[in-house]
């Protein structure tokens, strides 16, 4: 039974948004008729959207084939996924414990701060507690004390990381309706810096001039096609037709394959946005109720996809600036005596893109290439750090990708080591999460006087 709430309906994203749709509109004492369509609404929105995701996923993955044949590339490649199913044969309910008390966490601390966000993206929320319960447990806290500093920990992030992106949120969506609930948030975070930094008098990526003649790359879904089949044409032609005709593409022409991969990807970036588009048209209406009940002024904290429709052209940017950046990384890492790793295409793609959507929204043009490149970056180098960490309890060849793993997991990991004395642990975090509070309201409040002024 707890499995089947934790990993089945808990940890389904499409669920757990249409379960928050639901009560909102049942307590807005809506007619039968709105709450069926709006929560079916709802969840059809997310199952949209992740249906996007995977033919991006699947598409990717053929990229990443062609390019590891290509360039014979020898490292470690990030993948959220794949470390967490390592790690639930291992530490299955401790990372069930964490989340659902992780999530009551932080209803209160919404309830109870300044925060007034409610995390929604649950895979994330898992993934963390997976990450969060294995070092805890390791580092020798174990029981009713594992899952309430667990909890804590877990819950505090699911609060400070929207509240930490949410006035570069609303610059980009010109509303206070959502936040950004996803653990790539530390990225998007140093592209936004970045892009006030470097940014002054740079258009928007939104207003690129094209010449008549080239009028239809305006239209997002000709622009990703061209740039992504140019992308599988590059790749596919350094793989060589044998390897791509004989392991890939079951006979088919190796340029014809790529070509059509490129399209794939460009179909899956489609759906993505129209599910997105239908999300956000029923669960910010139908948030109200869970608000005006529970969490009075609460906004719900939605996947990073969220913002992708209201820049489209950053989006390609931060994808392909976040993947060169991934790629220059490989050679830098050696250089200080890091694993290799891998730039994985699908966390450069989502946490690419939106770091170059927050970019672009305090930068313009240059902070969507500098602020995407700067995530490319941390999410080569944070994974390589992390990886020791890691590696000490088992899981050394694998580790998590977006950039809040890498940060939560390093902090905590040489914490835990460095004070043998459980109790002083605890109280060394709990005193890190007050201060980050009071520095991350006083920071909210310090950027929105100056975009006021």
């Amino acid at each position: 039974m707890v499995d089947l709430l934790m990993n089945d309906v808990l940890g389904t994203p499409a669920i757990l948004v249409g379960l928050f749709a639901l009560i909102g509109l049942l307590a807005q004492r809506k007619n039968i008729a709105d709450v069926v369509s709006g929560t079916l609404k709802t969840i059809m929105g997310f199952v949209i959207l992740d249906a996007g995701a995977n033919v991006i996923v699947l598409s990717l993955g053929q990229f990443s084939n062609m390019f590891n044949e290509a360039f014979s590339v020898d490292g470690v490649i990030p993948n959220n996924e794949a470390i967490v199913a390592v790690a639930q044969q291992s530490f299955g309910t401790e990372t069930a414990m964490i989340m659902l008390f992780g999530m009551v966490v932080n209803i209160i601390l919404a309830r109870v701060t300044p925060y007034k966000y409610i995390f929604l993206t649950g895979h994330h929320t898992m993934f963390m507690a997976c990450m969060i319960g294995v070092i805890l447990t390791t580092g020798g806290i174990t029981g009713i004390t594992l899952i309430v500093v667990g909890s804590i920990i877990l819950g505090s992030l699911m609060v400070l990381s929207p509240a930490m992106l949410q006035p570069f949120t609303r610059k980009i969506t010109g509303s206070d309706d959502f936040a950004i609930g996803h653990f790539g948030s530390f990225g998007y975070f140093i592209s936004a810096l970045i892009g006030r930094f470097v940014g002054k008098n740079s258009a928007s990526t939104e207003e690129l001039k094209v010449p008549k003649s080239l009028g239809f790359l305006r239209d997002t879904s000709v622009s990703v096609s061209l740039t992504m089949v140019i992308l599988f044409f590059v790749v596919a032609l350094f793989a060589g037709p044998a390897f791509i005709e004989s392991e890939l593409s079951e006979g088919q022409h190796f340029l014809v394959f790529a070509f059509l991969q490129g399209l794939t990807f460009a179909a899956g970036v489609y759906i993505i946005l129209a599910g997105v588009r239908m999300l956000l048209g029923e669960i910010v209406p139908a948030f109200k109720g869970v608000a005006d009940k529970f969490v009075p002024h609460a906004k719900p904290a939605l996947d990073a996809p969220a913002i992708f429709p209201f820049a489209g052209n950053a989006v390609i940017i931060g994808f392909l600036f976040s993947f060169m950046a991934g790629l220059i990384s490989m050679f830098l890492l050696p250089v200080f005596g890091l694993k290799v790793i891998v730039p994985g295409l699908v966390p450069h793609f989502f946490t690419g893109a939106a770091a170059g959507v927050f970019g672009n929204a305090t930068g313009g043009r240059r902070g969507a290439i500098i602020g995407s490149m700067s995530n490319g970056l941390i999410i080569s180098f944070l994974p390589a750090l992390l990886l020791p960490v890691l590696g000490t309890i088992g899981f050394e060849g694998t580790t998590f990708g977006d950039a809040d793993f890498g940060v939560v997991g390093i902090v905590l990991g040489n914490l835990i080591n460095v004070i043998p004395s459980t109790v002083l642990f605890i109280i060394i975090t709990f005193v890190i999460l007050i201060i980050l509070y009071m520095i991350g309201w006083k920071a909210m409040k310090k950027v929105e006087k100056e975009d006021a002024a």
